[in-house]
């Protein structure tokens, strides 16, 4: 039987509370039975995300793989569908899956993330061009982002009623005019929908690949938003902030073959939601203090900045 990170237990539990201790109780005969299933055995260390595990294992027969177990979740449910319709495009292959137990077998590639590079027009660039790789037809199984535009903004007009922030009407504005013109009426093509360089691999069979797609069939321009909130923290020091947000969606939005002000609209949007979010909940990295009002307040800014058209 495998042993469960304990650091990723704890969190596990202080986010799900009892049903994540209930499951976490299974995990270790969900992964045996799982691994006797697909004729695989252990070869590695557990590893973990924020949400599952990953057992590294070599398949008789088959050679290295990795087992994918993640806690269940309905923002889990499509990951295996988004790997199925892309079938190694741009992307970890699936091997096997266990839908209710919300598991796969995937390819292994490395643990170097595309996060590591420290030239921020290449990590544009591989997203970019991972981006257009994954944009193909959307089969029907996936949900459609547009299906979440009501909500979107419904949410940001409860958010800016019932929370005391700093934004510029302007820019609350601009997020509400892109959710009715652009979040209502999107491409039929696969997304990624959570692209950013953590979640982009090294790799034997390509240089990079995607891993953990939320799956969605939408605008890709939306994942350049993705991109740039992940890749926030790289700016708060920048001497010229501006040219610095503005270089790293150019390069996206050229290696995505995008438009750029698309981009750039969809980037605002994504601002004004974590800034608002940072203020209900908290950011993963700052719960409450000084360094959470440090980080709504750079939201605050990014949003404003991201507001005025290039």
């Amino acid at each position: 039987m495998i042993e469960v990170p304990t650091e990723f237990a704890g969190a596990t539990v202080a986010r799900e509370g009892a049903p994540g201790s209930a499951w976490l109780a299974e995990l270790p005969g969900i992964v045996h039975e799982l691994l006797a299933r697909w004729g695989c055995v252990p070869d590695g260390e557990v590893m973990y995300g924020g949400v599952g595990i990953i057992v590294p294992v070599r398949r008789r027969g088959e050679g290295a793989a990795v087992l994918k177990v993640s806690f269940p979740h309905p923002g889990n449910i499509h990951e295996p569908d988004a790997f199925t319709a892309w079938g190694g495009r741009g992307a970890v292959l699936l091997h096997e899956r266990d839908d209710e137990r919300f598991a796969m077998l995937l390819e292994r590639v490395r643990t170097t993330t595309l996060a590591q590079v420290e030239d921020g027009d290449e990590i544009a660039t591989v997203a970019g061009r991972l981006n257009r790789r994954l944009a193909i037809p959307a089969p029907s199984v996936l949900p459609r982002l547009r299906e979440q535009a009501d909500a979107w903004e419904e949410q940001l007009h409860r958010d800016s009623r019932e929370l005391t922030h700093t934004l510029a009407p302007s820019a609350l504005d601009a997020a509400v005019a892109t959710v009715r013109e652009l979040g209502r009426s999107q491409p039929d093509v696969v997304i990624h929908g959570d692209l950013h360089a953590r979640n982009i691999l090294r790799a034997d069979r390509e240089p990079w690949l995607a891993v953990d797609p939320k799956g969605y069939a939408g605008d890709p321009a939306y994942d350049g938003g993705t991109l740039l909130k992940a890749r926030a923290l790289a700016f708060i020091e920048s001497p010229d902030r501006g040219q610095a947000v503005r270089r790293t969606l150019d390069v996206f939005a050229e290696a995505a073959e995008l438009d750029r002000e698309r981009v750039r609209r969809w980037a605002q949007f994504h601002a004004v939601q974590a800034a608002l979010w940072g203020r209900r909940h908290g950011f993963r990295i700052a719960r409450g203090g000084a360094r959470l009002d440090r980080l709504t307040e750079f939201a605050d800014r990014l949003a404003e900045l991201l507001t005025e058209r290039w």
